[in-house]
């Protein structure tokens, strides 16, 4: 058979970097269900209909569908989801009769998108959502308590630096209602291109197609280059001299989110309003949030999400909800494949219990299995090589300790920490490693805000 050729745009990790994806995931969820997210997982297959609903996306939808089926098939019609949202929305809808509002939920899948791979950007991504759904109405200190939740687990990471900018559609609905613009929803759309395109091409657009003035136009710029972190951010917005009631609110929530998630901000995360942002998706409503990793600013948006009022209807009960999405292979396969990030280890295995001959096998498993017992993963040699090859072939593997059962009745097992050298009688009813060695963790190999040595392990 020939050697396979890679496929682009989707990621697969060795079993050391895997190491570095799992440990985010278990830090993630043990976060997400600390407060009291439960964990859902979607089916993979959504109908073409419901994927392709807004219209803007259809190019990039992977079509599922047997091979050899024909028209009358049942499995014609549908793609693979593109993101969370859009089965999160489906599973409330099909399973309302059977779920407690508000909802809670957690959800870590890989999704599957058909655009041209680049950095960040990939056909086969694994994607982390919190969201909090109620049924015909959701109070707004759900909106502060999402961001602050994904703050603190974000903040539990060892990444670099990362900045939850927030805004609120309120306010820029509101703010370009008090100017007299004639068509708002299409001047979020043009705001929304500030980190794409010069000031200037933003104003023309603006006059193209929200109808705004070229004064207008201005005073929208004025209201985007805010970007405070803290409370005066109202008087900057209020400064401005433009009243409107949706304004106002917007304004107040906003306020209240940065209050909100002041004491949960710390030296690998930040909140601040930015009130450029405004994600061009019609469905947000109010909070809107933009998630940047400090050095990776190429990546755009690590993260996001916000308040959408309608997450899903049936006719008669509306599901408003607020979330956030945050981009598990876009934030980590860059900093995996440069080396900031990476696995003390290949194998989950913390011991290799050595083989004198194939007689004392039996000997040796009864030792693994009873570190097993206690939890202490472990794996016996694959053959009787010298004392030297096995710890060589653990070095390799990056398994911390030897185990050597002992060869004579009287005398008591050893084992070997072949990083330091040290090797000292053990029992494997009594042993214990360091808790650290216990299972495969994150080292940090690049120096980072969040620490000044450059190779420090990251326990998640």
């Amino acid at each position: 058979m020939a050697r396979p050729t890679p496929l682009s745009g989707y990621p697969e990790l060795l079993p050391a970097a895997r190491a570095v994806e799992r440990e985010v995931i278990a830090s993630l969820s043990r976060t997400f269900e600390l407060h009291g997210f439960a964990n859902i997982e979607t089916r993979v297959a959504e109908p073409l209909d419901r994927l392709a609903k807004g219209g803007e996306i259809d190019k990039e939808i992977y079509v599922l569908r047997r091979l050899q089926a024909d028209d009358t098939a049942d499995d014609t019609g549908l793609g693979l989801h593109f993101d969370l949202t859009v089965p999160f929305a489906r599973y409330v809808l099909e399973h309302a009769g059977h779920l407690e509002f508000p909802f809670r939920r957690y959800q870590i899948q890989p999704c599957w998108r058909g655009e041209r791979p680049q950095e960040g950007r990939y056909r086969q991504f694994t994607q982390a959502d919190i969201d909090v759904v109620g049924k015909d109405e959701l109070p707004f200190h759900h909106d502060v308590e999402v961001m602050r939740v994904m703050v603190e687990a974000l903040g539990a990471l060892p990444l670099p630096r990362l900045s939850f900018q927030v805004n609120n559609r309120k306010l820029i609905q509101g703010f370009y209602r008090g100017l007299g613009i004639p068509d708002v929803t299409a001047a979020i759309r043009q705001i929304d291109k500030l980190d794409k395109l010069p000031e200037d091409a933003v104003v023309e657009l603006l006059a193209e197609h929200a109808g705004a003035s070229a004064e207008q136009a201005q005073r929208c710029l004025e209201l985007a280059t805010i970007r405070v972190a803290d409370h005066s951010l109202v008087d900057r917005v209020q400064a401005l001299g433009v009243t409107d009631d949706l304004l106002s609110r917007g304004l107040a929530e906003l306020a209240s989110v940065l209050d909100g998630c002041r004491d949960v901000v710390g030296e690998r995360v930040s909140v601040e309003a930015n009130l450029r942002i405004a994600r061009g998706l019609d469905y947000y409503t109010g909070t809107v949030v933009e998630i940047y990793m400090e050095g990776y600013e190429r990546l755009k948006a690590v993260g996001g999400g916000g308040r959408y009022d309608a997450l899903a209807e049936d006719g008669r009960t509306t599901y408003p909800g607020v979330g956030v999405s945050f981009g598990l292979s876009r934030t980590l396969v860059p900093l995996i494949s440069e080396g900031v990030l990476s696995g003390s280890r290949a194998v989950p295995s913390a011991v290799l219990v050595a083989l004198a001959d194939e007689q004392s096998r039996p000997a040796s498993e009864r030792v693994a299995d009873a570190l097993r017992a206690r939890g202490i993963a472990a794996e016996v040699a694959a053959s009787p090589q010298k004392y030297g090859r096995q710890i060589r072939y653990a070095e390799r593997r990056g398994i911390p300790f030897v185990w050597f059962p002992a060869s004579d009745p009287g005398v008591g097992d050893q084992v070997k920490d072949i990083r330091s050298g040290d090797q000292l009688d053990a029992d494997a009813a009594t042993w214990d490693p360091p808790a650290d060695d216990l299972r495969p963790g994150i080292v940090v190999t690049h120096a980072t805000d969040e620490t000044s040595s450059t190779d420090e392990r990251q326990r998640q």
